[in-house]
C-alpha cells in the first residue's frame, strides 16, 4: 500500500553540489580523494586496533566501533555522490532514495550513542581508574555498542515507516547531493506533518538526548579532573578526552543543525550534510591518532612487522 502512493514518481534527481561540468569534475577529483582518505585511515585504525595487543582495551574498542561505523556512515552517500558528479542522468529511484534515507538514519544514529557510549567509557576511566576493567568489561562494552546499533536502526525504521505515506506527484528534483528526510519534504504533495513530527521527535529524543548525556558526563569529568591535585595528571586526563570531545563538536555541529533548520534548498544544507557525512569520517582518524600516543605506537610497530 505504501509503495503505491509512490507510483506517479519513479525516480528523483538529485541536483548536487554544482551544474557545472568543470566544477563537478573538479569535486569528483575531490570527494574521491576524502573517500580514499576516509577508507585508508578507518581500515588502518581498524587494523592497527585488531592486531595489537596493547590497544585491546575499552576505549580502542569503541574507537574500533566508531571507525567500522564511519566506513559505513560515508559509504551511504559518498559512492552515488561520486556517480552523479560523472553521469549526465543524476537520478535515483524513490526505493533507493528511502533505502538510502533508512541508512543516513541507521548509521548516524548509531554514531550518536556510540559517542555517548565512549562518553561514559571516559568517564568512567576517570572517575574510577581502578575499577575501569571491571566496570567496563567486555559483556558491557559489547551490551553498549548492540544497544547503539539497535536503537538507531529502530529510530531509522519508524522515521521510514511513516516517510512511505509520502505523496510525490510531481517534483522530482532534490536539491541536494543525496537523499535525506527534509529535502524530501518539499517534494511531496501530501501532509507531511506526520513525518516531520516523527523526526522532530527522533532528533530532540535520540540526538539531542544523547548530546545531553554526553553533556552531563562531561561535567563530572570536570568535576573529577578539577579535584585532582597533580598539574601532570590533569593534563593526562584531559588529554584523554580531547579527541573525543573534538569527534562531538564536529558530529553535532553539522548534523543537529542540518536536520533542525527548515527545508529551503539553502547551500548551507549541503554544507552541513557534507560535514557530517563526507568529512567527519575522513578526520575522525586524524583526530584519535594525531593527539594519542598509543595509537601512534601501534601504527609503527604495525609497519615493522610488515616492513
Amino acid at each position: 500500500m505504501a509503495m503505491r502512493n509512490h507510483s506517479v514518481v519513479s525516480e528523483f534527481i538529485l541536483l548536487g553540489l554544482s551544474a557545472d561540468p568543470q566544477v563537478q569534475a573538479l569535486l569528483f577529483v575531490l570527494f574521491l580523494v576524502i573517500y580514499l582518505l576516509t577508507l585508508m585511515g578507518n581500515l588502518m585504525l581498524l587494523l592497527v586496533i585488531r592486531v595489537d595487543s596493547r590497544l585491546h582495551i575499552p576505549m580502542y574498542f569503541f574507537l574500533g566501533q566508531l571507525s567500522f561505523l564511519d566506513l559505513c556512515h560515508s559509504s551511504v552517500t559518498v559512492p552515488k555522490l561520486l556517480e552523479n558528479l560523472l553521469s549526465e542522468k543524476k537520478t535515483i529511484s524513490v526505493e533507493g532514495c528511502m533505502a538510502q534515507v533508512f541508512f543516513v538514519f541507521a548509521t548516524g544514529g548509531t554514531e550518536s550513542c556510540l559517542l555517548t557510549a565512549m562518553a561514559y567509557d571516559r568517564y568512567v576511566a576517570i572517575s574510577s581508574p581502578l575499577l575501569y576493567g571491571q566496570v567496563m568489561n567486555r559483556q558491557r562494552c559489547m551490551g553498549l555498542v548492540w544497544a547503539s546499533w539497535g536503537l538507531a536502526f529502530l529510530d531509522g525504521l519508524i522515521n521510514i515507516l511513516v516517510a512511505l505515506s509520502l505523496d510525490f506527484c510531481e517534483a522530482q528534483t532534490i536539491h541536494h547531493f543525496s537523499c535525506e528526510l527534509p529535502s524530501l519534504y518539499p517534494l511531496s504533495c501530501s501532509d507531511v506533518t506526520a513525518s516531520f513530527t516523527a523526526l522532530l521527535c527522533s532528533s530532540f529524543l535520540h540526538f539531542f538526548g544523547n548530546f545531553l548525556m554526553i553533556f552531563y558526563s562531561y561535567v563530572r569529568i570536570l568535576s573529577t579532573i578539577l579535584a585532582i591535585n597533580s598539574t601532570t595528571g590533569r593534563s593526562k586526563a584531559f588529554s584523554t578526552c580531547f579527541s573525543h570531545v573534538i569527534a562531538v563538536c564536529f558530529f553535532y555541529g553539522s548534523g543537529l543543525l542540518r536536520y533542525l533548520m527548515p527545508p529551503s534548498g539553502s547551500p548551507l544544507e549541503a554544507v552541513f550534510s557534507v560535514q557530517y557525512s563526507v568529512v567527519t569520517p575522513m578526520l575522525n582518524p586524524l583526530i584519535y591518532s594525531l593527539k594519542n600516543r598509543e595509537v601512534k605506537a601501534g601504527v609503527r610497530r604495525m609497519l615493522q612487522k610488515c616492513f
